[in-house]
C-alpha cells in the first residue's frame, strides 16, 4: 500500500507544479481575467481527465498482458507522444511561452529521481525487475539529479542557453534509452540472459501505469517544451 501511495502522492505533486507553471504563463498572458480562468479550468479538467482514463483502464483489464502488439504503448505511451506533438507544435509561436522561465523547466525534472527511487523500491515488491532500474540499466536517476545543477548555473548565467539545448537533448536520449530497456526487458528478455520474461504483470497495473501513462510522458512533454522554447528565443 504505501508503494501505490507513493506513486499515487507523486503523481498529485506533478499535476500541482504542471498547474504552477501553467497558471503563471496563463496569467502573463491574458490580461482577461475571465478568460485567463477559463483557460486555467481547462488545464486542470484535461490533467484531470487524462488521469482518471488511466484508472479506467485499469478495470477493463486491456493493459494487463505482455502479448504484441504491447498495449501500455498503444493505449498510453502512443496518445501521450501524440499529444505533445500536436499541442507544442499548434503552440510554438504563442507568447504564453515566454512567461515561463527558462530555468522553471529544467528545475521540475528533479521529478524523475523520486520515479527512479520509487523503481528500486519496486522491486522487493515484485512491481519491476531490477533490469528496469537504477540497479540494472535505467541511468534517468543521474539526469535528474543534473537538473537542479544544471538550472542553478543557469540562472547564475555561467552555462549558456546552447548547454540547456543539449542537456534537453540528452534527457531525451537517456528517456529513450529507459524506453527501450523497458521494451526488451519484456519482449526480448534473451539479450540480457535471461530465459523467460521476468517483468512482472503487476506493473501493467494502476496505480504502475502512471509510469508510461503520465511521468514519463511529462517528462517527455517538458523537454521537448524547453526545447521549443530555447530554439525560438535563439532564431
Amino acid at each position: 500500500m504505501g508503494l501505490k501511495l507513493g506513486y499515487l502522492i507523486l503523481t498529485l505533486v506533478l499535476i500541482i507544479v504542471i498547474c504552477t507553471v501553467g497558471f503563471k504563463a496563463i496569467d502573463g498572458t491574458f490580461a482577461s481575467l475571465k478568460k485567463a480562468r477559463r483557460k486555467k479550468i481547462l488545464l486542470i479538467i484535461g490533467l484531470f481527465l487524462w488521469n482518471l482514463y488511466i484508472f479506467a483502464l485499469d478495470g477493463t483489464e486491456i493493459l494487463q498482458t505482455f502479448e504484441t502488439p504491447p498495449r501500455f504503448v498503444l493505449f498510453l505511451i502512443l496518445p501521450a507522444f501524440l499529444f505533445t506533438g500536436f499541442f507544442i507544435y499548434q503552440n510554438r509561436r504563442n507568447e504564453w511561452l515566454h512567461h515561463i522561465p527558462k530555468s522553471w523547466l529544467i528545475f521540475v525534472q528533479f521529478f524523475r529521481v523520486a520515479v527512479e527511487t520509487l523503481f528500486v523500491l519496486s522491486i522487493p515488491a515484485g512491481v519491476l525487475h531490477s533490469n528496469v532500474t537504477v540497479e540494472g540499466y535505467n541511468f534517468d536517476m543521474v539526469l535528474g539529479i543534473s537538473a537542479p545543477l544544471i538550472g542553478f548555473l543557469y540562472v547564475k548565467n555561467i552555462i549558456s542557453e546552447r548547454l540547456l539545448v543539449a542537456w534537453n537533448y540528452l534527457g531525451l536520449f537517456v528517456l529513450a534509452s529507459v524506453i527501450f530497456v523497458f521494451m526488451t526487458t519484456i519482449f526480448f528478455p534473451n539479450i540480457y540472459g535471461f530465459d523467460s520474461t521476468p517483468m512482472p504483470m503487476e506493473f501493467t497495473k494502476y496505480p504502475y501505469t502512471l509510469v508510461g501513462g503520465f511521468l514519463m510522458p511529462v517528462a517527455v512533454f517538458i523537454h521537448v517544451l524547453s526545447l521549443v522554447q530555447l530554439r525560438r528565443d535563439q532564431s
